[in-house]
C-alpha cells in the first residue's frame, strides 16, 4: 500500500527542490544561468547570426567495414553510404562497396566498429548554438526541447545544418501562482485558469511552431492545474493532432497524467515509488516514458531529504520497464542544479537505467528507434535506405557494455560529419 504521509519539514524540502527542477525547465542554457541575465530576444539574434556562417554540403560517403545496430543485434561488417543526407544503398559486400557506391564517394574506413543511429535526447533545454553543438560533441543528433519562450528563441536553434537538429514545445501548460508561473520571464498571458483556456491555448502552441504540447502536473506546495484542465488540454491538444508530454516528477502527478490520458509521462516520482498497479495503466493506455534520471540523481544528491529519493526514481524505471512500457531516454539538461551537462549526460542516463535493470539492446532503442518512433519522427531512428544519415560512429560493443556508447569516433548529421574537438 502507497504511503502518501510525509512529514511537513521533509515536505518543504520536496516543495523547494521541485520549483528548481521546473525552474531549470523553462529557463535553458547554460547551468545556473541567472533569469535577469538571460536575454532571450539578444540570444536568438546570437543563434540567427552563426547560421549564417554554415555552408551545406551535399557529399557521398561510403563508410565501409562497419557493424551496424539494427535494432535488434550488430550485423556483420558492410557498407553504409550518406547520399546527399540520407542513408543511400551500397551493398552489404564490403569488397564491391566501392563501385556500387560509385568513384565519386569519399571512403572511410570504420575500422570494424559499430555504427549506430544518432542518439535522439528526448527532454532538454539548449538555448544556444554553442548548447547544440556540445549535443553533437557527444552524438545527439536530434533534441526535443521541452521548454523555450519566446518563438523566436525557439526557431532560432533550427536549421543549423551540421548540428543537432531540433524540435520544441514552446511554451509549457501551466496554473497561475504555480510553481512555472512564478518563473521571471515566464508569459503570464499563458497561464491556463480554467478548462475553457485549453483550446486557446493549444491554438496559440500551433501558431508558435510547437511540434507537441507539454503539460505541467503535480508540482507540491503552489496550485496547479488541476484534473479537469489537465483533460481538456489533453482533449484539444489530440484534437489538432498533437502529440502531449506530461511534466510529473511526483507518484500523484504521476497518477494525474495518466487519468488525463497524456501520450508521455517525463520524469519519475522522487516521492513514492509507481508500483505495479501504475505500471499496468501504463500498458493498458499506450503511454510512454521518459525517466529523465540523471536529473532526478541531481536533485536528489542536491536536496539531502528523505522525501527526495533517487531510489525512487530508480525503483520506479525498474517495475516500468519489468511490465514493459517504452522508455525513451532523455536527460533535461542543464538541469536546476549545475549538475546534468549537455551532451555527455545522455550516456550518464543510459549508464544509470542500465544500473535500473533495462538491458543494453533497449536502452540503445530508447535513444535512437523509439523516441522516432513515439514522437512521430518517421525519417530517423534507424539506419536504413532513405531516412535521415544521423549516425555516430564507436569503437567498443555497446550491447555487452553500455558506456562504450562514449567512445565516439565521428558523428554525421544529415549526412554532414560534426568535427568533434
Amino acid at each position: 500500500m502507497v504511503n502518501f504521509k510525509v512529514s511537513i519539514f521533509a515536505g518543504a524540502y520536496l516543495v523547494s527542490t521541485i520549483l528548481l527542477f521546473v525552474q531549470s525547465c523553462f529557463h535553458p542554457g547554460n547551468s545556473g544561468m541567472a533569469a535577469e541575465v538571460f536575454d532571450p530576444i539578444q540570444t536568438a539574434l546570437n543563434n540567427n547570426r552563426r547560421r549564417k556562417l554554415l555552408k551545406r554540403h551535399d557529399r557521398r560517403i561510403a563508410i565501409n567495414n562497419v557493424r551496424v545496430f539494427d535494432g535488434r543485434r550488430l550485423r556483420a561488417p558492410q557498407t553504409v553510404l550518406i547520399d546527399g543526407g540520407v542513408i543511400g544503398t551500397c551493398g552489404k559486400d564490403a569488397a564491391r562497396a566501392y563501385w556500387r557506391c560509385g568513384r565519386d564517394a569519399e571512403q572511410v574506413d570504420g575500422h570494424g566498429g559499430v555504427l549506430l543511429p544518432g542518439f535522439i535526447d528526448s527532454h532538454n533545454h539548449p538555448a544556444t548554438v554553442d548548447n547544440l553543438k556540445q549535443l553533437s560533441e557527444y552524438g545527439i543528433t536530434t533534441a526535443l526541447i521541452m521548454a523555450c519562450h519566446p518563438k523566436s528563441l525557439c526557431q532560432s536553434l533550427q536549421r543549423h545544418q551540421g548540428l543537432t537538429d531540433v524540435f520544441y514545445v514552446g511554451t509549457p501548460a501551466a496554473a497561475p501562482n504555480s510553481s512555472v508561473a512564478q518563473i521571471p520571464g515566464f508569459p503570464q498571458d499563458e497561464l491556463v485558469t480554467s478548462p475553457a483556456q485549453a483550446a486557446q491555448f493549444v491554438k496559440n502552441r500551433v501558431a508558435e511552431g510547437a511540434s507537441f504540447v507539454k503539460i505541467i502536473a503535480g508540482n507540491p506546495g503552489t496550485p496547479e492545474l488541476n484534473q479537469t484542465t489537465l483533460n481538456a488540454l489533453v482533449d484539444e491538444s489530440h484534437k489538432r493532432k498533437k502529440l502531449t508530454v506530461c511534466h510529473a516528477p511526483r507518484f500523484l502527478a504521476v497518477q494525474m497524467a495518466l487519468e488525463a490520458k497524456a501520450d508521455q509521462i517525463h520524469h519519475v516520482p522522487l516521492d513514492i515509488p509507481l508500483d505495479t498497479i501504475t505500471a499496468s495503466r501504463y500498458i493498458q493506455d499506450k503511454r510512454i516514458s521518459a525517466p529523465t534520471l540523471i536529473v532526478m540523481k541531481t536533485i536528489a544528491q542536491n536536496a539531502k531529504s528523505p522525501a527526495v529519493s533517487f531510489a525512487s526514481a530508480s525503483a520506479s524505471v525498474t517495475t516500468l520497464y519489468k511490465a514493459g512500457v517504452p522508455i525513451l531516454v532523455g536527460t533535461d539538461a542543464p538541469g536546476p542544479f549545475g549538475g546534468v551537462d549537455f551532451g555527455v549526460s545522455i550516456h550518464q542516463e543510459m549508464e544509470l537505467l542500465a544500473q535500473a535493470g533495462m538491458s543494453n539492446i533497449d536502452i540503445l532503442r530508447g535513444a535512437t528507434s523509439l523516441p522516432a518512433k513515439y514522437f512521430g519522427l518517421r525519417d530517423r531512428g534507424v539506419i536504413k535506405p532513405g531516412r535521415r544519415a544521423d549516425l555516430v560512429l564507436i569503437s567498443g560493443n555497446p550491447i555487452a557494455n553500455i558506456s562504450a556508447t562514449r567512445n565516439i569516433q565521428r558523428t554525421w548529421i544529415a549526412g554532414v560529419e560534426y568535427v568533434r574537438k
